[in-house]
């Protein structure tokens, strides 16, 4: 799932003005407290389209990857890694 973020939100959270300042807060950050505030920050928002060869910086998380665009614009990117857990084998 890619959604577009808000960057006066995304900023406001982590207390930095620009995304180079992002990666060094989180850095600084509990992982488990940086997933919570992106977790947060994902609430609401709608799947977007990201042509990811727009890409100009990007920063990974565990689960999260958040993308700086040449646009100027912010996506993060959430793996879903859960599994069908009502999928059954196959029979041959």
């Amino acid at each position: 799932m890619i959604l577009l973020l808000n960057k006066i939100s995304l900023f406001s959270t982590f207390g930095v003005d620009s995304f180079d300042s992002l990666d060094a807060s989180i850095n600084t950050m509990a992982p488990s407290m940086v997933e919570y505030y992106l977790s947060d920050l994902s609430s609401g928002n709608d799947d977007t389209y990201l042509n990811k060869r727009n890409i100009q910086n990007s920063i990974n998380i565990g689960e999260y990857s958040i993308y700086l665009d040449y646009d100027d614009e912010i996506y993060l990117e959430i793996e879903d890694n859960q599994e069908d857990d009502y999928e059954t084998a196959s029979l041959w």
